[in-house]
C-alpha cells in the first residue's frame, strides 16, 4: 500500500506512536514472507521499553520473540511458513479479514476494507497479488496510518476498530498455538498481546 497526499512530517510524531508504528510494520514484514536473515538481525537487537504492569504481557512476549529469532534460520523458517499460511491446498491458518469474520476468502470484510482505503487515500502497490485483507497488509496500512499520514488518533481508531480489533487479535491467538509454529509462535504472542494494548490505547481515547 502507499498513502496519497497525505504526508506526515517526523517531527509531528511523538515516540509512542513511533514505537506502535514500528511494531506494527514488524509484524507485517514477518507475516508477509518467512524472514530472512537480515531481519532475523533485527529482530534479534529489538530494545524491549520497560512500560510498566499494563504492558508487561508485551514485554515478555517482545523478549520471547526476540529469543526465538535468535535460535532460528531463513531455511526451517520457510518451511514453517509454508506449513502455516500456504500448504498443499491450504496452510495451517488462513490469515485474511474475510476468511476469518465469514468462513469464506474475498467477502464482504474486503469490499469495506477496499472502500475505506479509497477513502483514506490508500492505493495498492502494483504487481501486489495477495487481497488487502491479509493480516499483513492490515499491519502495514495501520504502520502507515500512524507514521505516515496526518489521519487523526480518531481515524486510527475506527480503522482499528472495523478491520483489525474483529478477527486479528483471535488470528494472534490461534497463530500462537498452531500445531506446525515454533518462531511463529512467539510471534503470535507478541500479536496477541499488543493487540491487548492497542485496545487499551484506543479505549482510553473515548
Amino acid at each position: 500500500m502507499t498513502a496519497q497526499g497525505t504526508e506526515k512530517h517526523d517531527d509531528e510524531q511523538s515516540p509512542e506512536d513511533s514505537g506502535r508504528a514500528d511494531l506494527y510494520r514488524l509484524l507485517g514484514n514477518l507475516l508477509a514472507a518467512p524472514p530472512q536473515q537480515a531481519t532475523l538481525d533485527v529482530v534479534q537487537q529489538l530494545s524491549v521499553p520497560v512500560c510498566g504492569e499494563a504492558s508487561a504481557g508485551l514485554e515478555q512476549a517482545l523478549r520471547s520473540l526476540r529469543d526465538a529469532a535468535g535460535a532460528a534460520t531463513p531455511g526451517k523458517l520457510e518451511e514453517e511458513y509454508f506449513a502455516l499460511f500456504i500448504g498443499l491446498g491450504r496452510g495451517e491458518l488462513c490469515p485474511y479479514a474475510s476468511w476469518y469474520r465469514t468462513g469464506y476468502l474475498m467477502e464482504q470484510p474486503l469490499a469495506m476494507l477496499r472502500s475505506d482505503l479509497k477513502r483514506l487515500g490508500f492505493v495498492r502497490r502494483e504487481g501486489v497479488g495477495e487481497p488487502e485483507d491479509h493480516a499483513a497488509a492490515l499491519c502495514e496500512v495501520m504502520a502507515m496510518i500512524i507514521s505516515e499520514t496526518v489521519l487523526s488518533c480518531g481515524d486510527q481508531q475506527e480503522f482499528f476498530e472495523r478491520h483489525l480489533r474483529p478477527w486479528l487479535p483471535q488470528f494472534f491467538a490461534d497463530l500462537g498455538q498452531a500445531e506446525h509454529a515454533d518462531f511463529y509462535r512467539s510471534v503470535g504472542s507478541a500479536g496477541q498481546a499488543f493487540m491487548n494494548i492497542e485496545q487499551q490505547y484506543f479505549s482510553m481515547l473515548v
